[in-house]
């Protein structure tokens, strides 16, 4: 039977490339997922991750039976791999987003054996998605994680299940199985397929006798089902089941390969995008899978919170991963909580030569062999991000996508509004407003907002409001447009990028919330759109002071809610009942509102009362927000997103800390240094002390390999300490 292994402690790491006889010593021990060098979170080069590094394992095999196969398989490493077991060379390995593995059975030892990695993470132009400029940062390192996996030399090789007919009375379950035969003989075999249900309880099988000739074969398998026995996924009702594939002998399973997938029809069509038959207008932000200090080394945790983020904190229904294939956990959490992705391969408008071509169509292979059963994945990104026309380039992109998928449609992601249209959907970034008006349908707006108005979190107010507003009209305008399908965001978070681009510390600050994860208005906005029966949003996109705006005041006022109505307060006056604006965002689920305050109350040189804000539901108080007028630090607020950890030597958390007024709203222009300390078995990753910018920003919080307590105690000049705890507990016990 199959077994695996993971494969992430007990690495060795030495920034430099060396062979096999310089020792141990001169390395550092290592955990994966590993960065290559930690970072500030701004104001660095990105020279300093590119360089060649050596990873080196020391390890003993798992006992292998006659006829087993041992292999390595590695997640993703940045951004080419040179792989050596016990001084033989196995073999290079050009890109870093997706997964590859090498058979190590042949060139094992008796005893230890010795694998090493040369990892080069230089931006280099034979490998997408370099060759010219690049809006974004790859970073270094064995990034994702690595595995140790035992088969038999006649395998499951690949497990592709797409559902057919889910709204009819006859849904259908079709497993397409490639296996491989490595005996150099045929074998006889059975293949059984067990669809098993959320809670792991049998439903249906089939089972048939398969005959495995030569070294790869694909079969395909069919379970008919009744509508009354599956539930569909759904965003609110994300219902999974699973797909388990046995390869039989006389001698029992052979084989056994787990695949997780969801009953579900989503198309992209001329009016509009449907789910399971229904229209679902959407509403979307990109995301780049990098972090401050750690780069794109980011564990489970981090990876899976990031969708959380942006399904339940900012209230999306889809997601597009700009511009790489991503993590397998960021995936399985959108697979888990309803969060549409769009998957898109690696690139940034440039287009190389024949062989690098070459490695696109081997990373789009790569990425659609790996995430095809996804059931929150509906779209392929089959074009290089904004690149020109390359009609035979593009033409064999969608041909391989449909077909290794022939279940999904095709974008091709573009700037250039006269490109040609060769994909199933005409995806474009619009950065322009109004939008245009689509020529080719279906039509999803993949960009909008980003470079043309980017804003950090200590921008002065009346540019973080029109920030927020932006990203409302755009979704206003579009949903009032038949034919547009969706507009996906640029983008959730602020990232690092090269010099050609962003700021002058090398961020663009093109996110609706900050580098770490914190928001901006523009993510009050996002969120108001949420249903108050999820959760009640009111936020006034306002630091409540007189000197913020062009000419002073606070007028006008806005706020973003899904409430029915807000009562205004000022000290202790009523200002009156206010309804959403909804005659400026007629198309908007829930519409700003926009308030003019009585200019008595704003009146320059004047001092201000504290603000009051209560939303009401149906005639109710539902939400209640205040600012205090004073604009004085009141208390330094710590928080951790998860209070408990693994003690695995990986698993982190983000320990974010705010400035705030005695009503715990932030402050944006508190820059003071806070510094942290952590007692107990786990570390701080960042930048400590840390001089706020924007009045808030976090660190990570990453746990060693000893259960225990962690206390946590942030200080800074002139306000009271805040600590908070997180408990590390042993692996596998809870």
């Amino acid at each position: 039977m199959r077994t695996v292994l993971a494969f992430n402690d007990g690495w060795l790491y030495l920034p430099q490339q060396v062979d096999d006889s310089v020792p141990d010593s001169r390395f550092e021990p290592v955990r994966l997922p590993h960065t290559n060098v930690v970072l500030p979170h701004h104001n660095f080069d990105n020279a300093e991750y590119q360089f060649i590094s050596t990873y080196r394992r020391r390890f003993s095999p798992p006992p292998l039976q006659a006829g087993q196969r041992l292999y390595v398989d590695f997640e993703g490493a940045m951004l080419a791999s040179t792989v050596w077991l016990n001084g033989a060379r196995l073999g290079e390995v050009r890109g870093g987003f997706t997964p590859f593995s090498f058979d190590l059975t042949d060139h094992l030892v008796p005893g230890e054996n010795l694998l090493t990695v040369h990892l080069d993470s230089r931006e280099r132009p034979d490998i997408p998605p370099y060759g010219f400029v690049v809006d974004y940062l790859t970073f270094g390192g064995i990034y994702r994680e690595a595995a140790l996996r035992v088969v038999d030399e006649v395998h499951l090789a690949d497990v592709f299940v797409h559902t057919h007919d889910v709204l009819s009375q006859q849904p259908r379950v079709v497993i397409e199985t490639a296996l491989r035969n490595l005996a150099g003989a045929p074998r006889d075999l059975a293949i059984r397929c067990e669809l098993l249900d959320g809670d792991q309880l049998p439903l249906a099988h089939v089972e048939e006798p398969v005959s495995v000739p030569g070294e790869r074969l694909t079969a395909r398998h069919d379970i008919a089902l009744q509508a009354g026995d599956v539930r569909l996924w759904a965003l609110d009702d994300p219902a999974l089941y699973t797909l388990r594939v046995t390869l039989l002998d006389e001698g029992g399973a052979v084989d056994r390969v787990d695949t997780r997938f969801g009953f579900r029809e989503a198309r992209f069509e001329a009016g509009g995008f449907t789910l399971n038959g229904q229209r679902l207008p959407l509403i979307g932000l990109n995301r780049h899978q990098t972090y401050p200090y750690i780069g794109a080394a980011a564990p489970a945790r981090l990876q899976r919170r990031d969708a959380e983020i942006i399904k339940w904190d900012l209230g999306c229904n889809i997601v597009r991963t700009s511009h790489y294939p991503q993590s397998r956990h960021f995936l399985d959490r959108c697979d888990e909580i309803g969060l549409l992705v769009f998957e898109e391969i690696p690139g940034w408008q440039h287009i190389g030569d024949e062989a690098w071509k070459q490695l696109s169509l081997d990373t789009l292979r790569a990425m659609i062999e790996r995430d095809r059963s996804r059931p929150a994945i509906v779209l392929w990104g089959v074009r290089i991000n904004e690149s020109a026309d390359d009609e035979a380039f593009y033409r064999a992109t969608n041909a391989l996508a449909h077909q290794l998928d022939p279940t999904r449609q095709t974008g091709g992601v573009r700037y250039i509004w006269e490109s040609q249209f060769l994909e199933d959907v005409f995806t474009f970034n619009d950065f322009g407003f109004p939008l245009r008006e689509p020529v080719h349908t279906p039509y999803l707006i993949t960009e909008f907002g980003g470079h043309t108005f980017p804003t950090k979190t200590w921008d002065a107010e009346e540019r973080a409001v029109e920030h927020a507003l932006r990203h409302a009209r755009v979704h206003n305008q579009q949903l009032g447009a038949p034919a547009i399908t969706g507009a996906i965001g640029w983008c959730a978070f602020d990232y690092n990028t090269h010099q050609e681009f962003g700021s002058g510390d090398h961020i663009c600050y093109h996110g609706v919330m900050d580098i770490f994860r914190l928001p901006k208005y523009a993510a009050a906005f996002y969120a108001s759109q949420i249903d108050p029966a999820r959760r009640v949003v009111l936020q006034a996109a306002t630091v409540w002071s007189m000197g913020d705006r062009s000419g002073g005041g606070v007028n006008p006022l806005v706020v973003f809610s899904n409430c029915d109505a807000i009562e205004v307060f000022i000290g202790e006056e009523r200002i009156g009942r206010f309804e959403p604006d909804r005659a400026t965002f007629p198309h908007l689920p829930h519409a700003p509102f926009v308030i003019a305050l009585p200019q008595q109350h704003i009146t320059w040189g004047r001092a201000l009362a504290d603000l009051r804000l209560i939303g009401t539901l149906a005639g109710q108080p539902a939400a209640e927000q205040r600012i205090a007028a004073d604009g004085l630090p009141r208390a330094l607020a710590l928080a951790a997103d998860d209070r408990e950890l693994v003690a695995d030597g990986v698993d982190m958390t983000r320990i974010a800390f705010r400035i705030v007024d005695r009503y715990g709203n932030r402050l944006p222009y508190a820059n003071q240094v806070v510094t942290l300390e952590a007692d107990g078995p786990a570390d701080l990753i960042g930048e400590n002390p840390f001089a706020l910018a924007g009045g808030q920003a976090a660190l990570y919080l990453r746990a060693r390999c000893t259960p225990g307590e962690v206390r946590i105690r942030a200080t800074t000049p002139r306000l009271p300490p805040a600590e908070i705890t997180v408990t590390l507990r042993a692996p596998g016990s809870g």
